[in-house]
């Protein structure tokens, strides 16, 4: 291992990394970074061997007493020498103490089981342009209105209740990112509904997506589509919700991607019959 050392990622950093999930093919999306720069400034990680960056990992805390784990990736010319598992020992002891939680691609499954992570569902990437005409918002019984124009304390009460903590910063920027569009759904002054979509190399892709209803979901999931241009999106869907699944293959979406969501213990009791597309599977 001479040569090799572990140093937080600068600005440069975090658009390489972007690209490198690009070429994995996980479509980030193009101003992520910035938001999750916000959630936690020093939580992600560069692997250089002899000064070049060779691999990454992300290892986010929230609160005090969750974190998250993405962005792994050693590439590909250096994988099989050991700096991936250095750079995965750092992160995981960055978020010592914590439950960690983590998006695992297929492959990698069993390597986490070994670090003691395990399986609470899956989140399976349904994409493509929704098809019929389906519900507006008034037969869906609720008004879509700008994120924006709502109290910011009101939308980040909201979003707790699908997170395992606090992340008032990180939803901030999130939601009001240039060309990003978030939208919620509201019935008699109450928050029903949240949606976001942002541009991405390939689909746009739609997360968080939460409703309190799947005729809700479809109204946002329509209105957010509009600001594809045509194109196609892309949702994160957890298997344990199968309403949203039903209800977005109805829509002539199709699975394209997949990934187990893992914990190092047990589940965080979420609302998953109103989660209808996770935020993000970097940072949850």
């Amino acid at each position: 291992m001479t040569g090799f050392e572990i140093t937080g990622a600068s600005a440069a950093d975090m658009e390489m990394i972007r690209g490198w999930a690009d070429e994995e093919g996980w479509n980030p999306g193009d101003s992520d970074r910035f938001a999750f720069a916000v959630a936690d400034p020093e939580g992600f990680l560069v692997g250089r061997l002899d000064g070049e960056p060779v691999a990454c990992i992300s290892a986010v805390r929230y609160g005090a007493g969750f974190g998250f784990i993405g962005f792994y990736i050693a590439r590909p010319a250096h994988r099989g020498r050991g700096y991936g598992i250095r750079l995965w020992r750092a992160g995981m002891e960055r978020l010592d103490g914590r439950l960690v939680g983590l998006d695992g691609v297929v492959d990698q499954q069993d390597n986490y089981r070994k670090s003691g992570f395990r399986s609470a569902w899956n989140n399976v990437r349904l994409e493509g342009v929704p098809q019929g005409g389906g519900a507006d918002g008034d037969e869906a019984g609720v008004e879509i209105v700008d994120a924006a124009t709502l109290p910011f304390g009101r939308l980040a009460a909201y979003d707790r209740r699908f997170f395992p903590a606090p992340r008032a910063s990180f939803l901030s920027a999130w939601t009001a990112l240039p060309g990003r569009t978030a939208l919620a759904a509201v019935r008699d002054g109450r928050i029903e509904g949240l949606g976001v979509i942002r541009p991405c190399s390939a689909a746009h892709r739609i997360g968080p997506l939460y409703a309190a209803t799947p005729a809700v979901a479809e109204v946002l999931l329509r209105r957010l589509a509009r600001h594809a241009s045509g194109g196609p999106v892309a949702v994160d869907v957890p298997d344990v919700n199968p309403e949203a699944t039903a209800l977005f293959q109805g829509l002539g979406l199709v699975p394209t991607f997949e990934a187990a969501r893992m914990y190092t213990g047990p589940a965080p009791d979420l609302p998953m019959a109103e989660l209808f597309g996770v935020t993000s599977l970097e940072l949850g």
